[in-house]
């Protein structure tokens, strides 16, 4: 079914009208709806099937590009909440009442990737991106410790909401960035070069220079949100370079490289995630409180991991 809420995008910069981030749908599908909270889309090409979360409900949902259907990917999912996929076509959970990072093998077995740190449990992972040499990176606020409705009250035993990295031969689990209110979404550049984080308190999206040893520079901030008008929640780019972000109640916000907001894709509920999917990787699914959205759009995401963030198809 279809949306007939009207006035889909906003165009503030005409870069956002010449770039072709308009030519496509003009109202958002909506593919399913009955939520608590879901966040956390993914596009598994093999599968051709979107799996997200349903954070308190505590179960993943999958949605079948082939039929349309919508069933339960897992229950007892842990509160999970950020997913990905690595460069072996596995998923990649960030679960937030279990308090780790975790991969799901093709045979379906859970392979725990990260509980800890220096000895001490994770607040709760949130999101996840996986760089190319198939290191994992990921976000860990205390939005899953704070109550018993996204995961269970508890006390952060690290005292701080840090990123961590997992190397891809040893395991271990470093601190790469410090510093924030509530690090949320996170998304490599195109090149690998740089890494976006959003800080969902302070109402910033902050980028680091990546050295070749892994670790990250001071960083910047990047974007800023208006006060009072939006959260950054997740982060993804598209193959011209412009991130698009989820800000809760100020739908999808679009980046031009050099910072400035371009344009805004309206959304009626407060949107958590976004993700680029579909065969030809132009079409946005958008987790927006109870309900999952898709729009088909005029641009092309990037691969969520793999050398220079390629294109879906490269392989």
């Amino acid at each position: 079914m279809t949306s007939q809420r009207p006035g889909l995008y906003e165009v503030l910069d005409d870069r956002f009208r010449t770039g072709r981030c308009m030519n496509g749908d003009d109202a958002l599908e909506v593919l399913h709806t009955g939520c608590r909270w879901a966040e956390g889309p993914v596009y598994l090409p093999a599968w051709r099937q979107v799996v997200w979360s349903d954070i308190p409900n505590d179960r993943m949902l999958r949605w079948d590009e082939e039929t349309g259907a919508v069933g339960v990917f897992r229950r007892d999912a842990g509160n999970a909440n950020g997913n990905t996929i690595d460069g072996q076509g596995r998923l990649i959970t960030c679960e937030q009442g279990n308090r780790r990072v975790t991969r799901t093998e093709h045979d379906g077995t859970v392979t725990v990737l990260a509980d800890r740190w220096n000895g001490r449990r994770l607040n709760s992972p949130n999101d996840a991106a996986v760089k190319s040499d198939g290191s994992v990176w990921f976000s860990d606020p205390d939005f899953g410790i704070t109550s018993d409705y996204e995961g269970h009250r508890a006390q952060s035993e690290i005292g701080a909401g840090n990123v961590y990295r997992v190397d891809p031969d040893t395991g271990a689990v470093r601190l790469v960035a410090d510093g924030f209110g509530a690090p949320n979404g996170l998304v490599f550049s195109l090149d690998e070069r740089r890494l976006f984080v959003s800080d969902t308190r302070a109402g910033v999206i902050r980028v680091f220079d990546v050295r070749d040893d892994g670790t990250l520079s001071e960083g910047e901030v990047f974007a800023e949100a208006a006060p009072g008008k939006a959260r950054f929640d997740n982060l993804r780019f598209d193959e011209g370079g412009r991130l698009w972000a989820a800000a809760m109640d100020d739908g999808v916000h679009c980046y031009d490289p050099d910072g400035s907001l371009i344009g805004r894709l309206h959304v009626p509920e407060a949107v958590s995630n976004i993700a680029f999917g579909g065969a030809k990787r132009n079409r946005l699914f958008i987790t927006a409180q109870t309900s999952l959205y898709s729009v088909v759009m005029g641009v092309t995401g990037t691969h969520p991991t793999g050398p220079g963030r390629r294109r879906w198809l490269d392989g």
